[in-house]
């Protein structure tokens, strides 16, 4: 949510209003004849009160039958008349009306996409959610009938007060009477009302994320049996929404009744009054029984303006919260080259990159600090750092989805910041560790990679992905996967991501831990398949686990927001410290303290350099181990840490998944097929 929700305390209802001057105006033919018709008919009304007098000084007063049946034939087409335009005014304003409210809700849309993460990160989706829906439907409804009837009563009084001076002046002033105090009251109603009005909305959209989150956090719900504090939650917030709403209803009812019951003073005053007039002989009945026709005629126009002024309120909320998204400011475009930058390498270069939240508190430290890495072509560099150290942060400042608040980044010599993001978008593709599938086909999720992919290309992202469970799904690439695609598990939905983020072939391919859901067999089997795809492509992969690393030529080194140290996976293992901490998984201050530490990373098994680096005999370079004895399973062998490739002569042999250990079990020795040497448990462990 914004910060703190603005009030409306410098703009007049008005102003606010005339904010939807864009959107009526290719309507407002339509708008303004159906207003002209609904004043027609309004006056039409006030036409009865006239032939009422004409009836009891003429027809009724003569006792002339033929004439009260002719009066009475008049009103009837009068009815029928009045009847037929209403009618016909809200047929004029019924589809354009229905047309602007979609408009302005696809402009909304359309700017929400543009709109840059920061902003996403901010507001909660319950608030955009009810910007679309609810306040446009407000919107709506004030355009089709509060904004018409405050012209139409208007109209109605202004010609009903001619028609009452007309027959009497002085019980005209009687009847004008109650005019200031009314407006005193509708101006204080309107600044309480507004207030009111804000605070209900605002509640209405943090009503709407928690039904959201507990809709789509469902299972977290079910699974911890919370639904009685996610009950009492929306409880409360229905609570004070009811207390607000209650509070809206009051000040609506105080109005009402103040509305209501000045004009009926008046005209019960000028009932006496005339009533004297007419025993004094100065006035007629006919005038008498016309002037009060017309008196109670205006009774509903003066009536509704409470509650005219409430929905118009309301409205002008509405449009300060719908226009509080469209006004803020979309993501920069290309900017100018800058004088004097000179060419950068060519593949990916981060050059004194610095980044800083928007909304983060002054003087607190950047995110990313000073980051300086160049990526060569066809290299893929593995980002490895503790938990909050910026790796996400920096991959998400290739695409652009945060823009960098220092330094550059450029693809191949071009500042990313002087590119269109259309272009930049389609030479960098990216695949995130929480996959987000939408409510369609598989095949138009694969596609969302790249609109043009052809069919072969699909099916070639899918074997990369080793996303061969599409074609057992009942319609193949045609099926819907659902809300969030929860109709697949967490890994075939990682595995869909990633066949998005290479469909298109990409030049730049940046990768968050995407293979964090797959299991050990099926993340062999992608890395096999992704190794050919990074060959042909210049990749970013954040690696928290040896068996990511290996995917990668070199390994960045984040610590802090800064780059720490750069070198092959080996390098790293042998010369820094903090580095083989975290391959290892071990705690502090054991066997990866050392420089020399291994890491305690088992070895893959499957031909490619061990995560270790070090040599397989036990020598200087052997690193930690996994402490204790070891049980040997077919398709696993215990390895030392830190050795070089080994080959095995045991029918055991086979891959295993870097990183993980065999259960150790009895202390007593134990004999493996493998040649890696068993070290002392207090020189470190693997987990």
């Amino acid at each position: 949510m914004p910060e703190k929700p603005a009030e409306r305390t410098d703009r007049s209802a008005v102003r606010s209003l005339l904010r939807l001057w864009p959107y009526v105006r290719p309507v407002r033919v339509r708008l303004f004849t159906a207003a002209f018709v609904a004043i027609v008919a309004s006056c039409l009304s006030l036409v009865i009160p006239l032939i009422l007098k004409w009836m009891v000084d003429g027809p009724v007063a003569d006792r002339d039958p033929g004439g009260v049946w002719l009066g009475a034939l008049y009103l009837l087409l009068l009815g029928i008349a009045e009847a037929a335009l209403f009618g016909f005014r809200r047929w004029l304003v019924a589809r354009p009306l229905a047309g602007v409210e979609a408009s302005m809700r696809a402009d909304l849309y359309r700017h929400l996409q543009r709109l840059p993460v920061a902003f996403h990160d901010r507001w909660p989706s319950g608030q955009l959610l009810s910007r679309g829906t609810t306040d446009l439907m407000l919107l709506r409804m004030f355009l089709a009938f509060p904004l018409t009837f405050l012209v139409v009563n208007a109209a109605t009084i202004l010609v009903g007060f001619l028609i009452l001076f007309a027959q009497d002046w002085s019980l005209g002033l009687v009847l004008l009477a109650p005019a200031v105090p009314l407006i005193i009251l509708c101006s204080v109603f309107e600044t309480k009302y507004s207030l009111v009005a804000r605070k209900a909305q605002d509640q209405v959209g943090d009503l709407t994320t928690v039904v959201e989150e507990s809709v789509l956090g469902i299972r977290i719900v079910k699974g911890f049996g919370r639904h009685r504090s996610q009950a009492k939650a929306f409880k409360a917030l229905s609570q004070r929404l009811r207390t607000t709403e209650l509070g809206k209803a009051r000040l609506l009812a105080g109005i009402w009744a103040l509305i209501t019951t000045i004009p009926e003073l008046a005209i019960g005053a000028a009932l006496v009054l005339g009533t004297i007039q007419v025993a004094d002989g100065s006035l007629s009945a006919g005038t008498l029984v016309a002037f009060l026709s017309t008196a109670l005629a205006l009774r509903w126009p003066v009536e509704s303006i409470g509650f005219l002024l409430a929905m118009s309120q309301e409205a002008a909320t509405a449009t300060d919260r719908y226009f509080e998204v469209m006004d803020a400011a979309e993501e920069e475009g290309a900017a100018a080259a800058r004088a004097g930058a000179p060419d950068a390498p060519a593949g990916l270069v981060f050059e004194g990159v610095e980044f800083r939240y928007p909304d983060a508190e002054p003087g607190s430290p950047p995110v990313l600090a000073r980051v300086d890495l160049q990526v060569r072509p066809g290299e893929t560099m593995a980002l490895v750092g503790g938990t909050g150290s910026g790796k996400t942060t920096l991959t998400a400042l290739v695409p652009r989805l945060h823009e960098v608040t220092g330094g550059r980044i450029t693809l191949d010599g071009e500042d990313i910041a002087t590119m269109e993001r259309s272009r930049l978008r389609e030479l960098v593709s990216v695949a995130f560790e929480e996959p987000t599938l939408f409510s369609a086909t598989v095949g138009e999720n694969v596609l969302m990679g790249a609109e043009d992919a052809d069919e072969d290309q699909v099916r070639r992202a899918l074997a990369v992905a080793q996303a061969d469970f599409v074609h057992d799904l009942p319609a193949g690439l045609d099926t819907e996967v659902g809300e969030q695609g929860l109709s697949l598990s967490g890994g075939q939905r990682q595995r869909l991501a990633l066949a998005r983020a290479v469909v298109g072939e990409p030049r730049f391919l940046v990768l968050d831990d995407p293979l964090s859901a797959l299991d050990v067999h099926t993340e062999t089997l992608v890395e096999a398949a992704l190794r050919q795809v990074l060959e042909e492509t210049t990749a970013v992969v954040v690696a928290h686990r040896p068996s990511t690393v290996m995917l990668a030529d070199r390994v960045a080194l984040l610590s802090e927001g800064r780059i720490a140290a750069v070198g092959t996976h080996q390098e790293l293992l042998r010369s820094n410290a903090e580095y083989a901490w975290l391959m290892s998984g071990a705690e502090r201050g054991g066997g990866a303290g050392g420089a020399d530490t291994g890491g305690g990373v088992a070895d893959p098994g499957d031909g490619s350099p061990a995560p270790g680096g070090g040599a397989a005999g036990g020598g200087p370079e052997a690193g930690s181990g996994v402490s204790g004895p070891e049980v040997t399973s077919p398709g696993v062998r215990p390895v030392a840490v830190g050795s070089e490739p080994a080959t095995g002569s045991g029918p055991e042999t086979g891959p295993a998944r870097a990183g993980v250990r065999p259960v150790a079990v009895d202390p007593g020795p134990v004999t493996t097929d493998s040649p890696a040497q068993q070290v002392p448990a207090e020189e470190g462990s693997c987990r």
